[in-house]
């Protein structure tokens, strides 16, 4: 037997072992692949139907994902749940485009090396780690049975993709023909990939026009997915998550439609794994509430949520400061989207009008942000600013159409994400 090397040369050895070992441990980390920001359950109100509940039933949700990786965790959530949550069963698999399950990808999601688990009111729940290697832009389907009463769930209103709700049982390891679907996200908030090179997630913080609205659901059309699809195609010394925590009818200053974006940033942005960037793009919610004079089905709406103070832009500039400075004390960059024109949307005014110009001033000059995404620039009707290009929007003069959110992920210098 040779004897083990002494003195100066066991040093070096000793010492690249431990480099190589540092590097192996540094050549695998977890980052956020796919989010959706939970919100709290909400009664009917106007056309916006009431939180659904649960119990011995199966959902079946799809998502994409933006970055890949050689492993994968899902993020459980009950963060307003009233009682604990119980997961009876869950499992992952790849799907096909169209959301169908590839049964020989078919894993089971595992707690704690359990098939089941608790997951108290209030908090999220991250599941062991699941050996399925997936491809940027790789499409994953989630079941989740439910054995017992869910209560209101904790769910992301706006999906913009079908998720599937079975009869009674535990279909998560098998095909089953839906006895309803929904749109919404129940009781996911995060996919999370082991990434084996150098990886970083970009977290949108954001409302509706984030969220998707006005775009073709079940085709991942919003623009943070063209963002992915550009960064995945264009970017690839890194692997790069895109993040979506856009909330339909989110404000910055005031809750409503999910807490402010100033109550739920701790969760949404600076918990995020990976998160390296923030794209801030909302206010077009305060101005609207705060100034408009909606009518029809929407007004009872509005008008639960416009009491307090008026969302100046002085206000508004106030809110935008507090993310830039509790980003920047994590290390983050942050970037600021302008305000996107909303003349002839139903809660337009000219006083609400003079404040997003005022706030859109501040943000290109003041050099606040460490970039600025001049998205109101990218969608406004050259002969009427105050309104979007009649191609580029959905048809309510608020929310973007495809064209129009393609426009916005096509305006993006992907020079700024390092």
């Amino acid at each position: 037997m040779k004897t083990p090397p002494r003195g100066p040369l066991a040093s070096v050895l000793s010492l690249a072992l431990l480099w190589s070992i540092t590097l192996d441990a540094r050549a695998a980390e977890w980052i956020t692949s796919w989010g959706a920001a939970p919100e709290p359950p909400t009664l009917a109100a106007g056309p916006f139907p009431g939180t659904p509940s649960f119990s011995n039933q199966t959902i079946r949700e799809v998502v994409r994902l933006s970055a890949g990786g050689q492993r994968v965790r899902i993020l459980f959530t009950n963060a307003y749940g009233a009682k604990a949550l119980r997961i009876g069963a869950a499992r992952v698999a790849l799907a096909d485009p169209s959301g169908d399950v590839q049964q020989a990808t078919l894993h089971a999601v595992l707690f704690a090396g359990e098939p089941s688990a608790w997951v108290p009111p209030g908090a999220p729940l991250l599941s062991d780690p699941i050996d399925l290697p997936v491809a940027p832009l790789a499409t994953l389907s989630i079941s989740i049975y439910l054995p017992e009463d869910t209560g209101p769930c904790t769910c992301h209103s706006v999906g913009a993709q079908t998720a599937y709700v079975s009869g009674s049982g535990d279909l998560t390891d098998k095909p089953f023909t839906p006895e309803r679907t929904m749109l919404a996200r129940a009781f996911i908030a995060g996919v999370e990939v082991e990434a084996s090179g150098p990886a970083k997630s970009i977290v949108v913080l954001g409302d509706s026009i984030s969220d998707g609205v006005g775009s073709t659901a079940n085709a991942n059309r919003r623009w943070p997915d063209v963002l992915a699809e550009r960064l995945a195609h264009q970017h690839a010394r890194l692997a790069w998550g895109v993040v979506n925590m856009g909330i339909s009818g989110n404000r910055v200053l005031g809750d409503g439609a999910g807490q402010s974006a100033l109550a739920r940033m701790d969760r949404d942005v600076l918990a995020v794994p990976g998160a390296a960037y923030v794209i801030v793009f909302e206010g077009v919610n305060d101005l609207g509430i705060s100034y408009g004079h909606p009518s029809g089905p929407f007004a009872g709406y509005f008008k639960r949520f416009a009491s307090g103070n008026k969302a100046t832009a002085e206000a508004l500039i106030a809110g935008y400061r507090q993310i830039i400075a509790r980003a920047h004390a994590k290390g983050l960059k942050v970037f600021g989207a302008t305000i996107t024109p909303y003349g002839g949307a139903g809660y337009y005014s000219e006083e609400g009008e003079a404040q997003r110009q005022a706030i859109n001033r501040w943000m290109r000059s003041s050099g606040a942000f460490d970039a600025v995404l001049d998205f109101d620039a990218v969608l406004r009707d050259p002969n009427q600013p105050t309104q979007m290009q009649a191609a580029l929007q959905a048809g309510d003069h608020l929310h973007g159409s495809d064209a129009g959110y393609a426009a916005l992920a096509r305006s993006i210098d992907l020079a700024l994400f390092k």
